[in-house]
C-alpha cells in the first residue's frame, strides 16, 4: 500500500477515535467547575483556566488533525488544508504555552509525570513551529515529516488512557485489589504512562517515516580513462 493510501486508510478510524475520545474527555470540563475536573488541582489560582485553555486547545488540534492527515483533501483542497493547518498550529502553540504553565505543577505522577508533561509541551510546540516553517521554505517533505511527529504528540492525551490503565495494572495493582490503595504505586504508574503516552508515539511516527522515506539518489561517478 503507498504512502498516501496508507494515510486515507488511517483517516476515518482517527476522526472516529477523535470523536469518541473527545465525547469521554470534555464534558467534565464544559461547565468550567473545578469540582468535576479529572485531575487533583493544586491551590494555584490560575492553574484550572491553564488546564481549561490547554484542554480546549488540545481538542481544537486533535480534530484539525485528522483533517491534515488525510491526503485526498490536502490535494484537492488545498485551500482546507491550508487553513487547517493554522487553525492547528495556532491551537498547539496556544495549548503547548498553557500546559507548559500547568506540567511542572501536576499533582498526578509526581515529579515523573511533571517532567513528561513538561518535554512534552516543549516537543508539541517544536514540532509543530518546525512543520510550519519548513512549509513557508518550502520543503514539503520535511513539513510532512515534522507534520506527523507533531501530530503523534498530540494524539499522546489519546495513547494515554491505554497506557495508564496497562500501568496501573502493572506497577500499582492496590488500585484493582479492593483494599487501601497505595499512593507511591499509583504515582508511579501514572508518571511512567505519562512517558510512554508520547515516546512511544513518536518512536512509530519514525519507525514508520523510515520505512516509508524516498530512498536518496546515489552519486553518479564519473568514469576516468578508457
Amino acid at each position: 500500500m503507498s504512502t498516501p493510501a496508507r494515510l486515507r486508510s488511517a483517516a476515518l478510524p482517527l476522526g472516529v477515535l477523535t470523536v469518541v475520545f473527545l465525547g469521554y474527555a470534555l464534558p467534565p470540563y464544559l461547565g468550567l467547575d473545578p469540582a468535576r475536573a479529572r485531575l487533583p488541582l493544586p491551590d494555584l489560582p490560575w492553574f484550572y483556566p491553564a488546564l481549561v485553555l490547554h484542554i480546549a486547545c488540545g481538542s481544537v488540534a486533535l480534530l484539525t488533525a485528522t483533517v491534515q492527515v488525510w491526503p485526498r483533501l490536502r490535494r484537492t483542497h488545498p485551500v482546507v488544508h491550508r487553513t487547517s493547518g493554522r487553525v492547528y498550529l495556532a491551537a498547539v502553540l496556544v495549548g503547548g504555552v498553557a500546559v507548559l504553565g500547568v506540567a511542572p505543577f501536576g499533582l498526578s505522577g509526581g515529579p515523573t509525570a511533571q517532567v513528561a508533561n513538561t518535554m512534552l509541551g516543549l516537543l508539541w510546540v517544536l514540532t509543530a513551529v518546525a512543520g510550519h516553517r519548513a512549509a513557508r521554505q518550502p520543503r514539503f517533505a520535511a513539513h510532512r515529516e515534522w507534520m506527523l511527529r507533531s501530530v503523534a504528540l498530540t494524539f499522546s492525551i489519546v495513547a494515554n488512557r491505554f497506557w495508564s490503565t496497562v500501568c496501573v495494572l502493572v506497577f500499582a495493582p492496590s488500585v484493582t485489589s479492593g483494599g487501601p490503595v497505595d499512593a507511591a504505586e499509583l504515582a508511579q504508574a501514572v508518571g511512567v504512562s505519562t512517558w510512554l503516552s508520547w515516546v512511544v508515539n513518536l518512536l512509530v511516527v519514525e519507525w514508520w517515516l523510515q520505512r516509508t522515506r524516498s530512498p536518496a539518489p546515489r552519486p553518479v561517478r564519473e568514469r576516468v580513462g578508457p
